[in-house]
């Protein structure tokens, strides 16, 4: 592990913002791949004491098993070493209790293989069978030395007993051990145990089996037995130095726990061999004691490991592990070695059988000969082996050069002291610097210092997390940070981190334009597209963010609503690409005159937004909206041409104490103001009060209420007749609505849609009440007209001339029988548009057409001056109420109205006075010369009912006048 002294040098790693958390953490290299103390915030989860717990508990479960296994094996060696006091009580522990600990192992294998499910059981069954024989031998030695009271035959069924310790035992072995991929390594496997079990027999041979042969030439099954044993144990002993035990996981402890309760049973087979020539073995003695500890180690031996062996880890191998660690290899480094290690055996055995005797035994001759053979051999087989991998190993770095040097990437490794060892050819054309220049380089100073400490602290996260107690390390690690240029730029590259040897491998790639169109996506989901000024998401963000901040006192949280008045026109006159223009240049006035920490936003189309935050009171704000509202009244010049608009500015207060929730509130009732600046006249500012909120919920009720009553029936219409003022007989008909009420209460509706705020309420009225007059007179028949009365903004409304053309269709009504009464609406020439008394000539024209007749109602108002009356294609003139009502008193009426008769009489139009509710004005009009009246004074408006029973009445009257 390194220290903070050998990773950071000189002050090029780190900076100010460092230097407290490294003097209160025991920090260590980012780049020190053992075990490290992790620096920067981590994650309770990912601390490394609690994850010890549990482990440590087994552990100390685990123990004490094998303290009883230490502790009767000390105590079976202490008996041993004083002759346990008496020679018979020697006997007997050196006979049954070698067999108690034979069949103790024999049951503890037996047991485990019985419950195991894994690929091992087999091999402790055979472990469990081995240890069974020698507890069975012993335990017959026993009955013969120490219950007979006489000496053991030879050969006898102990010896038979002994011979079958040592076939299950190498076949457990064999199962336990890694087998060889392919022909080669059998073959390696081969030649490695006759060149161990060769030089053991030469040496074996040469020390004690020769005279054992010798001394035994009268019975060969003696021979046999005598030789038997030792060449078993000189094989088991063979298997043990040259099979591969490389068994991962837990298994591990039990393997090599069992080969060495096996290697040392049969060292002290050895021992007992070179005795039993002197006769100098004696039951109980010291070597008993390794028989005893061998027995108790094979007992232990499959519950020293925590599994079975046959788990996942068995399959995929170790943590970690690369594919080249799982490699398929003819020999290990053990192996490899084997070969100069028998052979030295093997000289020790020639040696000795030459020294010691006059002429050369000949199978100590034959021995070597072949053990010399078989080490030439593998010999072989290991040079080609060699040569094969280094052919593949020489292919694979070609072919690894090839991929690093072709990539586009860029591929660092660096030391453990940050220091770059290698960089690959890609550097050139991602960092414009020549990857010789940058090898050597420390890459901390390469990295922005602002980025530096999140490097550190991605690099010592990724590095504290070390495979442990079955927690798998993190593959790869991806790191994000600016990195100086050879032009001395900064770039955004993104880097991904994998551990290598000592050091780290960084697989870089420039990401700048990735990091600058994520920021321009980011730039351009909160601001708008024309202006690049802050959309409506972000005005209400930072709205939120001002009402969650609080505001101190005598400040303000205000918001300005800022409409432009008169754009429409220009942008319909002039096209959209000046009007476009002109928002932008409208925008950067509106930046001009507000302060730098406001902001001032766009909505959409020509309606802004501003944020007044901190030190600011109603005073500051009117300020500022004034202010803001002369800008825009300057004129703009787009083009070559100047166009002038207003500001209608609504303002609003946030409350004390407002939630951020109350953001989008604040905007709309900021929106209610400016709709009152409007409202009152254009280009000026109005404050927002509760009672617009209030006028604004009565309105939607209203609405709510009319769109009821159209769609339920609630409205009717009355029909008023307009009777000829000189033979008093009914020629047409007036059409006119009434809201029934909940009490059966006919009301009319021109109070409640004034109320409502006309706008499409208006229009959709309209259309209803030219269906209901069309649809009753085709119902009445009859071949009286019908008058249907509308205002200039219904009139010229989309979808009007369709309705009636509709209903007429539908009907079958003559369009000579539809009247529509022009009456003046209040808003002018089409709300003030140039073309607005245009458009109402067009669409007269369409129901002149059509055939319907048409009534001028208000004469020199402003949607129909004198000077346009003749552009009108009307058939008649109506006077007023207002005029009709002060006729009898007043002589500028009577004037007026004289005028008015009079010019619809030279032009040839018919002339319909509205209003006449007593005989007076009956006779006067009479008199004035107009043709046609309605009113109270010849019958109101009646039902479907009334109005039959009236248009018989008359029809019975002009019958008897014929």
């Amino acid at each position: 592990m390194l220290s903070t002294d050998t990773l950071l040098p000189g002050p090029t790693w780190t900076d100010e913002r460092l230097t407290a958390s490294r003097s209160a953490t025991a920090a260590t290299s980012p780049f020190a791949f053992g075990e490290t103390t992790r620096v920067g915030p981590v994650a309770p989860a990912e601390s490394a004491v609690p994850a010890l717990e549990p482990f440590r508990l087994s552990h100390a479960a685990a123990r004490l098993p094998r303290i009883l296994v230490m502790l009767v094996c000390l105590l079976y060696l202490a008996g041993a070493a004083y002759g346990w006091g008496t020679p018979g009580l020697a006997r007997v522990m050196g006979d049954f209790g070698l067999s108690g600990a034979a069949l103790t192992a024999a049951v503890s294998c037996f047991v485990y293989g019985s419950v195991s499910r894994g690929r091992t059981r087999p091999a402790w069954l055979c472990f469990g069978l081995s240890s069974l024989m020698v507890g069975v031998g012993n335990g017959i030695w026993g009955w013969y030395e120490c219950v007979l009271g006489r000496s053991l035959p030879s050969p006898s069924i102990a010896d038979y007993a002994f011979l079958f310790f040592a076939p299950p035992a190498i076949l457990g072995l064999l199962l336990l051990a890694n087998r060889p991929r392919n022909a080669a390594g059998w073959l390696c496997l081969g030649l490695d145990g006759w060149l161990i079990a060769g030089s053991l027999l030469t040496l074996s041979w040469s020390l004690a089996l020769a005279r054992t042969a010798a001394g035994d030439e009268h019975s060969s099954l003696r021979l046999a037995v005598g030789l038997a044993y030792p060449l078993l144990d000189i094989l088991l002993i063979s298997m043990v130095l040259g099979l591969r035990f490389r068994r991962p996981g837990s298994n591990r402890a039990a393997v090599h726990t069992a080969i060495v309760g096996l290697a040392l049973t049969v060292l002290c087979d050895a021992v007992f061999t070179s005795q039993s020539f002197k006769d100098a073995y004696h039951s109980g003695e010291l070597l008993d004691a390794g028989w005893f500890c061998g027995s108790m180690l094979l007992a232990w031996a499959p519950w020293a490991g925590a599994g079975t062996g046959d788990g996942p880890a068995d399959r995929a191998g170790p943590p970690g592990a690369t594919a080249a660690s799982r490699r398929p290899r003819v020999a290990s480094t053990f192996s490899a070695l084997t070969p100069y290690a028998a052979t030295g055996v093997c000289t020790v055995g020639l040696l000795y059988n030459a020294l010691g005797q006059h002429h050369l035994d000949r199978f100590v001759l034959i021995t070597s000969c072949t053990v010399v053979l078989a080490l030439i051999l593998r010999q072989g087989i290991m040079l080609l082996d060699n040569l094969s991998l280094a052919q593949k190993l020489s292919h694979q770095e070609h072919h690894f050069r090839s991929l690093v040097q072709g990539s586009s990437d860029v591929i660092m490794i660096a030391d453990p002291d940050g220091v770059l060892r290698y960089v690959s050819p890609a550097a050139t054309g991602v960092y414009g610097r020549p990857a010789e220049e940058l090898v050597g380089t420390r890459l901390p100073e390469m990295v922005h210092p602002d980025d530096l400490g999140h490097v550190l602290w991605e690099v010592q996260r990724y590095l504290a997390r070390t495979p442990a107690h079955g927690r798998a390390a993190e593959p790869t690690a991806r790191i994000e940070c600016r990195v100086r240029s050879g032009a001395g730029e900064w770039m955004d590259v993104e880097s991904t981190v994998n551990r290598y040897r000592d050091g780290l491998i960084f697989n870089s790639r420039d990401v700048s334009e990735r990091v600058r169109l994520q920021a321009q996506l980011e730039h351009n989901a909160f601001h708008d597209a024309l202006t690049d000024l802050p959309n409506r998401a972000l005005f209400l963000q930072r709205s939120r963010a001002a009402l969650g901040g609080g505001s101190d006192q005598g400040s303000e949280v205000a918001v300005l609503f800022v409409d432009l008045d008169g754009f429409k026109a220009v942008n319909d006159t002039a096209g959209h690409q000046v009007g476009d223009e002109l928002l932008v240049q409208a925008a950067r006035r509106l930046q001009d005159a507000v302060r730098s920490g406001d902001t001032v936003a766009r909505l959409g189309g020509d309606e802004f937004a501003v944020l007044l935050v901190g030190e600011v009171d109603r005073e500051q704000a009117f300020g500022i909206a004034e202010r803001l509202r002369a800008a825009v009244a300057a004129p703009f010049c787009v083009g070559n041409e100047e166009h002038s608009v207003a500001a209608s500015i609504g303002i609003a207060f946030a409350d004390r104490g407002a939630a951020p929730e109350a953001a989008a509130d604040l905007l709309r009732s900021a929106d209610l103001a400016m709709y009152q600046a409007k409202k009152h006249g254009k280009d000026r500012v109005h404050e927002y009060s509760p009672e617009l909120r209030t006028e604004l919920r009565r309105r939607t009720e209203l609405d709510q209420r009319l769109r009821v009553a159209v769609r339920e029936g609630q409205f009717t219409l009355l029909h008023q007749p307009i009777v000829d003022l000189r033979s008093g007989a009914v020629r047409a008909l007036s059409a006119q609505a009434r809201w029934r009420s909940a009490q059966g209460l006919l009301l009319t509706p021109a109070e409640f849609l004034r109320a409502a705020g006309g706008g499409e309420r208006v229009l959709r009225f309209g259309r209803w009440m030219v269906e209901q007059a069309v649809q009753q007179a085709a119902e009445r028949g009859g071949g009286l007209p019908v008058a249907v009365r509308l205002s200039t903004r219904v009139l010229t409304a989309p979808g009007l001339y369709e309705t009636l053309d509709a209903a007429l269709h539908r009907t079958g009504l003559a369009p000579s029988r539809l009247v529509v009464e022009l009456s003046d609406d209040g808003t002018g020439v089409a709300e003030g548009r140039p073309q607005g008394f245009e458009e109402l000539v067009q669409h007269l024209g369409r129901l002149k057409e059509r055939g319907v007749g048409l009534v001028l109602d208000g004469l020199g108002g402003g949607t129909t001056p004198l000077s346009g009356l003749r552009r009108l294609p009307v058939d008649a003139l109506k006077l007023e109420r207002a005029v009709v009502d002060g006729m009898p008193e007043s002589a500028f009426l009577r004037t007026l109205a004289s005028s008015v008769l009079r010019i619809g009489q030279e032009l040839g139009l018919d002339t319909v006075a509205e209003g006449v509710d007593t005989p007076e004005q009956a006779e006067l009009l009479r008199r004035l010369g107009c043709a046609k009246g309605q009113g109270q004074h010849f019958a109101g408006a009646l039902d479907e009912g009334e109005l039959a029973a009236l248009l018989a009445d008359a029809r019975t009257s002009e019958d008897n006048s014929a």
